[in-house]
């Protein structure tokens, strides 16, 4: 291949982004982490704690970093959840209190969010509470009230 045809082959892939369709990273939410949303929440419900940060060695789900998947995660516990209550063994379980994922786009956390609830919405032993604000999905138990839940989503209304 030349040169010549190198540089088009280059220019040409460069202009296969995102052509303006509001969703763009850029034009997402200034919250880019997973984390940074975790502190921005947790300050407004203090019964959660940070649980762990989600790596593609631990991510049970192999999402982190996919296409349209989300580019970071954590899981948090709610002390307000009894353990006896829950039917999850995994400790870093979203039964336990919840978890945060953020994305590239604000349609791939809504995907997200529709998806999840379609998979869990015949196993009421698996459901949850989805919140999606901008391009961050907020995971939440079910072990807790749904007036407990909303306090998640209230605190998240600030991140997109």
């Amino acid at each position: 291949m030349t040169i010549a045809a190198i540089t088009l082959l280059g220019a040409a892939l460069a202009g296969c982004g995102d052509r303006g369709n509001g969703n763009a990273k850029a034009q997402s939410s200034t919250l880019t982490t997973a984390v940074s949303a975790w502190n921005a929440i947790h300050a407004e419900v203090p019964t959660s704690s940070f649980n762990r940060t989600v790596t593609a060695a631990n991510d049970s789900n192999h999402l982190l970093g996919r296409p349209h998947q989300y580019t970071s995660a954590i899981k948090f516990k709610d002390r307000r959840v009894k353990g006896d209550d829950i039917v999850a063994t995994d400790q870093y379980d979203v039964s336990w209190g919840g978890g945060i994922e953020v994305f590239d786009s604000n349609d791939d956390a809504k995907a997200r969010a529709k998806y999840i609830q379609a998979v869990t919405k015949s196993m009421p032993m698996f459901a949850e509470y989805d919140y999606v604000h901008g391009p961050v999905v907020i995971r939440v138990s079910h072990y807790l009230t749904p007036t407990q839940a909303a306090e998640y989503d209230k605190a998240a209304a600030t991140l997109g």
